[in-house]
């Protein structure tokens, strides 16, 4: 054989480009086509190697001695011989051929490897989860985990020797990232039936749930949670308004774990790019406001921002779990060995310490007219706060929205035409720069809007006053209402508007000031020849009339009644 053996348009742990693998008896290495860090191995980091179909052709798995996984990826269906001896004669290894079943089926069995989960259909594998991807998982039913994906940033890490690939290296290759992966596991099972063992081997064994002893499995396979005495400091049953719920909180070295009943996060504190303390206007509370970037995921819901909720006048005496060289060194100036004081401003404080991130708090220049530093307000059907911030808006609890001021194009204050509440309310809408869209802050306080503006002025944004306008508008209009309606009494009133268009001083032109009774009854006199010249009177004349002549109709025969009548008249 040659001394070293290259292969072309090889991709390397599902990377986006391809480059040169080369196979040498120390160790094999690769490189980009286009230039870039290169990936190298010692022969010493091999444990053991597949061969299989796969996405670009067939690969060549590399299983690792630290339980790690390299993917080499787009290799010719001839190349397995020659390939066969390389790991053969150089690094002492089998390259095993390994088949994958086509069925399609979703249902089948999920075994645990060294360093990967396997979820084999009728004893072959269908797919695999190496641990290194996972970053995450939570029991999302009775019967059902939740796994979740490391989300990378693009590329992979520089490789080292014989280091395995950073979490979510792998997922961050593609353009379409798997997040989450769900499984349903009813029934009961063993510890050993969860690791590949046969199910009689122990019979004394106890069994349990067999998510539950999936989850405990795969928490500690993938090295996801850290050990409780691992943690730096933890907080029991802290109320968070977003994700709602109660959460315990251990913080660690380099992340930090939120534990509810039904949902865990772990998160990085490389993660977090905004803290900030708001006082809630109750003078009760305290919340603090984490932005996530990446954002968190429960299901396919994202939250870009946590928001916790403290009691003002509640304290805490806290040790931190750090030894006094640590406390002098790395976190030297950061973090203190004892807190003493208010729950909220320990968070805070070991927060700021561990991620080293700056807390930001509502700016000095605006206040209430109740002197406080939140305004209540509501986005569309939900109430909350707003907050001016030194350099952003910050509306909280949900949805927490995050708007800066250099985002900011012009701010433009409204009133609800027709609301109820129009004289005691205003709106706020925030539009953006470069067509980013605009959002609206409803139903906030009347009294504060001559705050808001000196405020904004003094940002030097853009305000156009809206409510003004419409206020000039509606007394103009009311002005002409006012002469309109002098000038229709002036007219004299056609329609009739009851008792209001009555004048003390004003002539009767019906009135006739020489009948002696106002209204002629039946037994009057002159009820008859009384000239009224009322519609009314001759209707009733009528009426006299017909009932006279039916009365003459009823003395007399019906055939005699007409010559009668004429020779009387006659």
């Amino acid at each position: 054989m040659a001394a070293i053996e290259s292969f072309d348009n090889i991709y390397l742990d599902l990377s986006r480009e391809n480059g040169k693998c080369r196979f040498a008896e120390n160790g094999l290495g690769w490189k980009p086509a286009g230039g870039g860090d290169t990936f190298t191995l010692d022969q010493s980091s091999i444990g053991g190697a597949q061969w299989s179909r796969a996405a670009r052709g067939y690969e060549v798995k590399i299983l690792l001695r630290n339980s790690g996984i390299v993917q080499l990826d787009g290799f010719q269906q001839e190349d397995y011989e020659r390939l066969g001896k390389i790991f053969k004669n150089w690094y002492s290894t089998n390259l095993e051929n390994k088949e994958h079943s086509m069925r399609g089926w979703n249902w089948g069995k999920a075994e645990f490897g060294k360093a990967e989960l396997s979820f084999n259909v009728q004893n072959r594998p269908a797919f695999e989860i190496p641990y290194s991807e996972i970053s995450n998982t939570n029991l999302a039913g009775r019967n059902e985990i939740a796994i979740e994906f490391a989300v990378g940033e693009g590329g992979r890490a520089s490789g080292q020797n014989g280091a395995g690939p950073g979490k979510g290296k792998k997922a961050s290759a593609g353009r379409d990232q798997l997040v989450e992966m769900r499984f349903y596991i009813p029934g009961t099972t063993t510890r050993k039936e969860a690791e590949g063992g046969e199910a009689g081997s122990d019979a004394d064994e106890e069994e349990k749930n067999a998510v539950t002893l999936f989850y405990d499995t795969l928490i500690e396979k993938a090295e996801i949670g850290e050990t409780a005495g691992d943690a730096i400091a933890t907080f029991l049953d802290v109320l968070h308004l977003t994700p709602r719920g109660r959460f315990d909180i251990d913080m660690y070295d380099a992340s930090f774990r939120l534990r509810g009943k039904t949902y865990d996060y772990k998160i990085q504190y490389e993660a977090i790019k905004k803290f900030m303390v708001l006082p809630k206007p109750d003078d009760l509370h305290f919340m603090l406001c984490i932005g996530l970037d990446p954002p968190l995921r429960q299901g396919q819901t994202r939250y870009p921002f946590i928001v916790m909720q403290f009691k003002q006048d509640e304290e805490v005496t806290l040790d931190l779990n750090l030894s006094d060289e640590e406390l002098n060194g790395k976190y030297k100036d950061r973090l203190q060995a004892h807190y003493e004081q208010p729950l909220h401003q320990v968070v805070a404080f070991i927060f700021k310490g561990l991620a080293n991130k700056k807390i930001t708090a509502p700016a000095k220049d605006f206040t209430t007219h109740r002197q406080q530093y939140g305004i209540k307000c509501s986005i569309k059907a939900s109430e909350g706060f707003l907050y001016l911030l030194e350099k952003a808006f910050m509306f909280v609890p949900k949805p927490a929205t995050y708007i800066s001021y250099e985002q900011t194009q012009s701010i433009t204050f409204s009133r609800v035409g027709g609301a109820v509440t129009a004289l005691q309310t205003f709106d706020i809408t925030v539009h953006m720069k470069s067509g980013a869209g605009s959002s609206q802050f409803s139903n906030i306080n009347r009294e504060e809007l001559k705050a808001l503006e000196d405020f904004f002025k003094l940002k030097g944004l853009r305000v156009k006053n809206e409510i003004d306008e419409d206020s000039k508008l509606a007394a103009a209009a009311l002005r002409d209402d006012d002469m309109a309606s002098s000038d229709e009494e002036v007219v004299g009133a056609k329609a009739d508007r009851g008792s209001a268009d009555e004048d003390e001083e004003s002539i009767d032109e019906d009135f006739q000031a020489e009948s002696e009774s106002e209204v002629a009854e039946e037994y009057d006199s002159n009820h008859e020849s009384d000239g009224s010249g009322s519609a009314e009177s001759d209707v009733d004349n009528e009426v006299d009339d017909d009932e006279e002549d039916e009365d003459e109709d009823m003395d007399e025969p019906e055939e005699d009644e007409r010559p009668k009548k004429k020779s009387k008249t006659g």
